[in-house]
């Protein structure tokens, strides 16, 4: 009997994904052995720069850039997390923002510039409310997980021992960006006044809730091993992962481009398709 092929994995602790990481999926084709990341966003410059693992979660801002420096990356179409953004944008209960349009020229400070939260919230205030990337000050704390990209002209690194929500309550900056860690301070309130009516909006007229995190796999073994990325996804789907079609995700994909470009993320265009290349062709 052929020995089963073992692959190094990084990957969260989600709904659909608890009952692989409990080993409760079995296969005679793959073991994945998982190396516990927390948080889980501390896996991706590794697997970028270096290729760490063989199997890692993802953020999508990441992964576009990265395939735009052409690392040996595969995207999967699995959805690991996916939110409305607009809730994790603050500013001082007291400060001068009383709303997205006020934003303009506004000090905003953010964990990176590449951050997929800020990524999706530049992107639509742009779109609904005309304010542009380059229209603000921006200040980041953390290089972008891909080592060739530099933050543009309009970012600036914060000094050393200034902190994000500190900055935001000091009113050294006007609005902050704050991803997963969202601070328990009264003295803060969401940018978007009804934060909620916001995201359906932006779902209304797009069609899709914002991607956070995906999967991906180092392109050899999606070139050499197919039926392992065959397999994976079997697994994945069996876990209750959002296993989706590349059509399903196209949108989204599309609009995700758009948005990196427009912000200055991408060193060079690509079509939504070419997100997908190495993915083998049993996948759909």
């Amino acid at each position: 009997m052929t020995e089963s092929a073992v692959l190094k994995t990084a990957l969260g602790s989600y709904a659909g994904t608890r009952k692989l990481l409990e080993g409760a999926i079995p296969s005679s084709l793959l073991r994945l052995e998982f190396e516990k990341v927390a948080p889980i966003s501390k896996a991706f410059a590794p697997m970028v720069r270096d290729q760490k693992y063989d199997v890692s979660e993802m953020a999508i801002a990441t992964f576009l850039m990265a395939r735009a420096y052409d690392k040996p990356l595969v995207l999967l179409p699995v959805v690991l997390v996916e939110r409305a953004q607009e809730a994790a944008m603050l500013c001082r209960r007291d400060g001068p923002i009383q709303g997205p349009a006020d934003l303009a020229g506004a000090r905003i400070a953010v964990r990176a510039y590449s951050q997929t939260t800020g990524m999706w919230l530049r992107g639509s205030l742009a779109e609904s409310y005309g304010v542009k990337a380059d229209q603000q000050r921006w200040t980041t704390f953390e290089d972008a997980h891909v080592s060739e990209f530099s933050d543009p002209a309009w970012v600036t690194r914060a000094q050393k021992g200034q902190e994000l929500l500190a900055m935001l309550q000091g009113g050294e900056v006007d609005a902050a960006i704050f991803g997963n860690d969202m601070p328990d301070a009264p003295d803060l309130r969401t940018v978007f006044p009804d934060p909620q009516a916001a995201g359906a909006a932006f779902r209304a007229k797009h069609g899709f809730l914002p991607l956070n995190h995906l999967v991906v796999v180092r392109r050899d073994i999606a070139k050499a091993r197919p039926e392992l990325v065959v397999e994976l996804l079997r697994m994945l789907r069996e876990s209750g992962a959002a296993v989706r079609s590349r059509a399903e995700l196209r949108p989204a994909i599309a609009l995700a481009i758009e948005y990196c470009a427009e912000q200055g993320l991408l060193p060079r265009r690509f079509t939504p398709e070419q997100a997908w290349d190495g993915l083998p062709a049993e996948v759909a």
